[in-house]
């Protein structure tokens, strides 16, 4: 099943985290073991994941990592059209960034592969500061080369994509800073699913999607910090809020809003609650049932207009500092809880309109030297 894409975008729709900004200094050197577990509508999703970073010179830093997931169900879409699967899903990253002043550059490539779906993808950034560091410009472009087939056959298509990105992240106050990004992405080639069928007059027929699609995103982000009412000039708290706006060449337009607070409650913990909410169109070329055949025809759930809410909380504690030859190390854990509800996409099961809840479960222990 290609799940690449797919869990790419769970995991950006679920908005696991709030992008940081990116400042000229090189990111610490530090080591994360993660352990991920994702079960909703009838598919469960599990594995390990690391990250290693090191600098060199205090000008170059470089970083490994690997992500795999074991994934096995039976989800709406395979219950109607296909039978239950298993597979698993491999990912290995290697990336360098440099330092030159108040620029940093970035580079990196990202090689993901499954028995049916195999992604290459690279990418570069470069983030410079100005007015004495309070203004931070972005740039980045990224190049995806992917493989579509279809298990037990010799089929097999291409998918390129293109995405621009484009950022200002601005500090107002020592306690206040806002980040601007837009997001372009060109794709071509096979976009759907060599596994996936649409009704027809309530019979099964092979789904077909246009060949390109162009997609837009805004997203505007703010965090404001708050300071310890027994020591002033520490922040102790912080609140995030977020909003994104996406629309593409398909008709489908979706917004995204988020809300989480940071709380440090002593030297050891801290705690961050969290909320998201989601909601988009459908897209022009999409039907639970068609009437009449058309020259495109779709029936994934993901095309459909539905929403989404999340709610969910991150925690963090500080296991020691300066022993074992680490500068520091902490144990984290994630979790957030999601509701799926489509609004035009059937159960035909039961004729009802089709819904799921989520489980999202992440521990991570994270080091640094």
């Amino acid at each position: 099943m290609q799940l690449t894409t797919r869990f790419g975008w769970l995991c950006l729709a679920l908005g696991c985290a709030v992008l940081p900004v990116r400042s000229a200094v090189l990111p610490d050197d530090r080591a994360d073991m993660m352990y991920h577990y994702y079960d909703g509508g009838g598919t469960k999703v599990t594995g390990p994941a690391l990250l290693v970073r090191k600098d060199f010179a205090e000008q170059v830093s470089m970083y490994a990592s690997a992500y795999t997931d074991t994934i096995s169900g039976a989800s709406i879409d395979v219950v109607t059209t296909a039978s239950p699967y298993k597979e698993k899903r491999d990912e290995r990253g290697l990336g360098i960034d440099y330092l030159h002043r108040n620029t940093l550059m970035g580079l990196s490539y990202t090689n993901s592969s499954e028995r049916d779906y195999t992604a290459n993808t690279v990418s570069a950034s470069v983030a410079h500061e100005v007015f004495d560091g309070l203004t931070t410009l972005s740039l980045g472009y990224v190049v995806g080369h992917d493989q579509v087939g279809k298990t037990g056959t010799a089929f097999q298509e291409d998918v390129n994509r293109y995405q621009y990105k484009l950022g200002v992240a601005q500090v107002f106050t020592k306690s206040f800073l806002m980040n601007l990004e837009y997001e372009g992405v060109l794709e071509e080639g096979y976009l759907n699913s060599p596994y996936r069928a649409a009704r027809l007059q309530g019979l099964l027929v092979p789904e077909r999607y246009p060949g390109t699609r162009d997609s837009h995103a805004v997203a505007l982000r703010a965090v404001k910090g708050f300071e310890s009412s027994t020591e002033p000039g520490q922040l102790v708290s912080s609140l995030h809020l977020g909003y994104r706006y996406f629309s593409d060449t398909w008709t489908i337009k979706a917004h995204t809003a988020e809300v989480s607070y940071e709380r440090r409650l002593n030297t050891r913990w801290l705690i961050e609650p969290r909320y998201r909410y989601y909601r988009q169109t459908a897209a022009s070329f999409y039907a639970d049932n068609f009437m009449t055949e058309m020259t495109y025809m779709a029936r994934d759930k993901e095309l459909s207009a539905f929403n989404s809410h999340s709610l969910g909380a991150k925690a963090a504690y500080s296991l020691f500092e300066q022993r074992l030859g680490l500068d520091r190390a902490t144990l984290n854990f994630s979790y957030d809880y999601a509701k799926f509800s489509y609004d035009n996409f059937t159960d035909t099961r039961s004729g009802k309109a089709y819904e799921f809840d989520a489980n999202i479960f992440q521990v991570f222990l994270s080091a640094w030297y």
